[in-house]
């Protein structure tokens, strides 16, 4: 396994709409085990494959609860099939790191893949788990979640990010 490098805003790659994964070969086993070990030591509760650079539909989530069911969440070309009720939360992401914003989503969605093994999965999720679906789908469709703040929200976030690449270049 090998730590990946997460992209970050404004990296292009965030914004591509990622491609459908074909089949499930070892090169895309090592992708999973990669990105599972680089969400892990990031710290982060989930990563698509195109926060990675690689631009294609498959996401890890684990939101390291010891009362969740699931662990370690791998899902190949995700759908949310349905989603209900909302649910405000505030949101980060490795891509855009240091800065976070309440988000408004879905608070029970019903998402379908495959995993890793090529099984068809079929989760059903409310709360913190919902939300980390929903964020992690959005990557795969080149939406970030500040995308999905308001205008007020969104204005803070771009001077915040321009000071900070101002004091980065100092």
């Amino acid at each position: 396994m090998a730590l990946l490098e997460i992209c970050t805003y404004p990296d292009p790659v965030l914004r591509e709409k990622a491609i459908r994964v074909e089949k499930v070969d070892r090169e895309l086993r090592k992708l999973i085990d990669d990105m599972a070990e680089t969400m892990y030591d990031a710290p982060g509760i989930g990563l698509a494959a195109n926060q990675v650079g690689k631009p294609l539909r498959l996401v890890v989530i684990d939101i390291q609860k010891p009362e969740d069911e699931h662990g370690l969440i791998v899902l190949v070309n995700p759908e949310i099939v349905s989603g209900q009720g909302e649910i405000t939360c505030e949101e980060g992401c490795l891509s855009v790191p240091e800065f976070f914003s309440k988000v408004k989503r879905f608070e029970e969605v019903v998402v379908q893949g495959i995993d890793q093994h090529e099984k068809t999965c079929r989760i059903e999720a409310s709360g913190l788990l919902a939300v980390a679906l929903q964020h992690e789908i959005d990557h795969l469709e080149g939406k970030l979640f500040i995308d999905r703040i308001g205008l007020i929200a969104r204005d803070i976030f771009k001077r915040k990010w321009k000071k900070k690449l101002k004091e980065e270049r100092a």
